[in-house]
């Protein structure tokens, strides 16, 4: 199903008014990501990767693991595995960043995503999200397709010093 033309022009001002809120831990949806420091890290450089954990998401609305620890300062590839029969999606924020971009995902469930803390997946497929964890602390990640963040497919990276 494509968005017809006032799905558009309302998903052009909910973005725009995420944006200006910095509700976006990385930038637009439609690109232009740097590699600024945000409440959650910052894009990771493949090449400075300190370790690969491997996420797999299920029709159970699950991630396995869930729960992930990472040191301050490590660079992670998350090689993630979508092992169910319907579309899911890895995506690192804070609360309040996810549950604001769910709010967006329940309004146009066919979003595309650009961002370098996010892929979705098709069922049976993989990909992958590279990040450096630069502060202390905990990083949410969950599912933002509609009905799955509330099914409770989420998840936490505990950032340790």
């Amino acid at each position: 199903m494509k968005p017809n033309s006032t799905q558009l022009l309302g998903l052009g001002l909910l973005t725009a008014l995420a944006l200006s809120s910095g509700a976006l831990a990385s930038g637009t949806h439609a690109g232009g990501h740097g590699d600024e420091d945000t409440a959650i890290g910052k894009p990771g450089v493949a090449a400075k990767v300190s370790r690969t954990v491997s996420v797999e998401m299920s029709d159970n609305m699950r991630f396995t693991p869930s729960e992930i620890k990472v040191k301050k300062g490590e660079t992670i590839r998350f090689a993630v595995k979508n092992a169910g029969q319907v579309k899911h999606e890895f995506s690192l924020g804070t609360k309040k960043e996810l549950a604001e971009h769910y709010e967006l995902m329940k309004k146009f469930p066919d979003m595309e995503h650009d961002e370098p803390n996010k892929v979705s997946l098709a069922p049976g497929k993989q990909g992958e999200v590279v990040w450096q964890f630069t502060k202390s602390g905990n990083v949410d990640f969950a599912c933002l397709h509609p009905g799955h963040y509330e099914a409770g497919m989420k998840g936490l990276v505990k950032v340790t010093r």
